[in-house]
């Protein structure tokens, strides 16, 4: 693994780097689209590559109850199985567990717990995160921790982060896929003093990368970013930094400006196929009645298929009829948002001139 600074902004703490794993080279800052499943929902492997995507993300705690480690590693690993040849980043299961899991039983030794499926009593550890991610062959598989919950007294979140730091370690000695980064996970709920903590914990264990957890789990949005202001300077400057499930496009930009520089969120495509577009001026309802008879695209100059092909008023129609087209087009245009959203990001930030981006676009996307 290397992980290369390639530019820094002057007048925020924006960066331009590139991140090279064993099945390609990531450029960051980079946003993943999400593949609970193995599959970006309604689209195929051809379609993420057309699209630009460089890396997407695989959810350990599905993939484990369905289809199962044993079909996955007879049939060469999640890269294969998937046809998907470029990286992929890996969950350890541990958010799935505490959001999903209605029973669950939590031990030093890891969770025990009942699937969301068939109510089957399952046990994850930090030995056995790491095994499942092993075989999926994951190029960045990410340690197993206790999502800390919003709100969470000052005691809660410590006895959370020590949990969290000790499944780190041990995650952190077992043995990986040739080429694979584990990344460390800082958590500490909004307590100043247990984020830094965590972060600087995790630093001396030397991981391939941080990520931060624990936000976008309810709390007030300015929080989030005050957390980033605490956390992301006590973070190594020579490893990459991954906010976890986050964001909205503002949101993906003001982290930015702080530092961050790899980003993972279901809205994209959550958001589109219930019916809503980004655009630069904000999320824009498509099934909505005054789009019934609207010849435009979903958004002027916007190169994905979509746009350069259909009316809104055809896309309405799809999805007010339920078809699987309407979905697809509006995932195509949200992941085309977004991915050029982070070329542009990375452009501005080459040139130095991202502090002007940053606040046109937020004046922009905003309405301010």
């Amino acid at each position: 693994m290397e992980f290369s600074l390639l530019a820094q902004d002057r007048d925020t703490a924006a960066r331009r780097g590139q991140l090279s794993c064993a099945h390609g080279v990531v450029q960051t800052p980079v946003f993943m689209p999400v593949g609970t499943q193995a599959t970006v929902k309604t689209l195929s492997p051809r379609d993420l590559e057309e699209l630009g995507a460089e890396i997407i993300l695989g959810n350990t705690y599905h993939l484990n109850i369905r289809p199962g480690m044993e079909v996955i590693r007879e049939l060469g690993g999640l890269h294969r199985f998937m046809a998907w040849p470029h990286p992929i980043l890996t969950d350890s299961g541990g958010y799935q567990i505490f959001s999903l899991s209605k029973l669950r039983k939590v031990r030093p030794e890891g969770v025990t717990f009942q699937s969301h499926v068939d109510g089957a009593r399952l046990f994850l550890g930090p030995k056995e995160a790491m095994a499942i991610q092993r075989d999926l062959g994951s190029d960045i598989a990410m340690v197993l921790d206790e999502c800390t919950p919003f709100p969470a007294t000052h005691e809660q979140a410590r006895k959370s982060l020590r949990l969290t730091l000790e499944w780190a370690r041990q995650c952190r000695e077992q043995p990986r896929t040739p080429g694979q980064m584990v990344f460390g996970i800082v958590q500490g709920g909004l307590h100043r003093d247990l984020r830094v903590q965590s972060a600087v914990e995790l630093r001396g264990m030397d991981f391939d990368g941080l990520a931060l957890g624990g936000l976008s789990v309810g709390e007030p949005e300015a929080d989030m970013y005050t957390v980033l202001d605490w956390t992301v300077p006590e973070l190594p400057a020579d490893k990459p930094r991954y906010l976890m499930g986050v964001g909205t496009p503002a949101q993906v930009v003001r982290a930015v400006a702080r530092g961050i520089d790899m980003f993972d969120c279901v809205l994209p495509t959550r958001v589109g196929r219930n019916g809503s577009a980004y655009t630069a001026t904000g999320a824009v309802p498509i099934k909505a009645g005054r789009f019934k008879a609207d010849s435009g695209p979903i958004e002027e100059g916007c190169a994905c298929y979509a746009c350069r092909t259909f009316s809104r008023a055809y896309i309405r129609h799809l999805l007010n009829v339920d078809e699987i087209l309407g979905l697809r087009l509006m995932t195509v245009h949200n992941l085309t948002f977004y991915l050029t959203l982070m070329a542009r990001i990375r452009d501005h930030i080459e040139n130095g001139t991202f502090r002007a981006f940053h606040d046109e676009f937020l004046a922009r996307y905003e309405g301010e």
